[in-house]
C-alpha cells in the first residue's frame, strides 16, 4: 500500500535512510538522522504542498519516495527534486517502481513541469530505475563529494510531465 508519510513515519523512515548514510555513498550525508529530524523534513515537504510517500507492508515501512523544490526562488515553482529509498530487504520487487508511479502522478495533479534527480555514480540500477520513468542524463559532475576515503560523481536525470 503506497501512502502519504505521517510524522509516526519518521522512525522507520530514518531507519531506512541511515544504512544508505551509515554504509553507501547513495546519499552524501554522513551522520545519521534522529526520528525527529526526518519528522521535520516530512512535514517541510508537505509545507510546500508536496508529496512524501510511503510504501507500506505488513505494517512496517518499506520505502518511501518524496520530493523538494529544485530552487527556492519562485520561477522554478513548478521544478522539483525527486528521490526514492528503499529498505535494504525491499529491493528487486518493483517497489522503487511503484513508489516513482505513484509520486510522478502526484506531482503532475501539483501542476509540476520538471522533475530532476541527482544519482551518485556509478549506480547502475538507479539509472535503470529512473531511465525508465522517461529521464534523461543532463549532467555529470566529477568527484563533487567525497565520502569513504573516495572521490564520488554525480549526474543528474531530469524528465518533463
Amino acid at each position: 500500500m503506497i501512502r502519504f508519510a505521517r510524522a509516526e513515519d519518521a522512525g522507520q523512515i530514518a531507519d531506512i535512510y541511515n544504512h544508505y548514510i551509515r554504509h553507501t555513498v547513495i546519499t552524501f550525508e554522513t551522520e545519521p538522522v534522529s526520528a525527529a529530524e526526518m519528522a521535520g523534513r516530512i512535514g517541510d515537504v508537505a509545507g510546500v504542498g508536496l508529496p512524501w510517500l510511503v510504501a507500506e507492508e505488513e505494517q512496517r515501512i518499506a520505502g518511501y519516495a518524496y520530493a523538494t523544490l529544485w530552487r527556492s526562488r519562485a520561477a522554478y515553482r513548478n521544478s522539483v527534486e525527486a528521490t526514492v529509498y528503499l529498505d535494504k530487504e525491499a529491493h528487486g520487487r518493483g517497489l522503487g517502481s511503484s513508489l516513482y508511479r505513484a509520486l510522478f502522478d502526484q506531482l503532475q495533479q501539483r501542476d509540476i513541469h520538471t522533475v530532476i534527480c541527482g544519482i551518485a555514480l556509478p549506480n547502475s540500477a538507479s539509472v535503470a530505475l529512473h531511465e525508465k520513468f522517461g529521464m534523461e542524463k543532463v549532467a555529470h559532475f566529477k568527484e563533487v563529494g567525497h565520502k569513504f576515503d573516495r572521490w564520488i560523481d554525480v549526474g543528474y536525470w531530469q524528465c518533463l510531465l
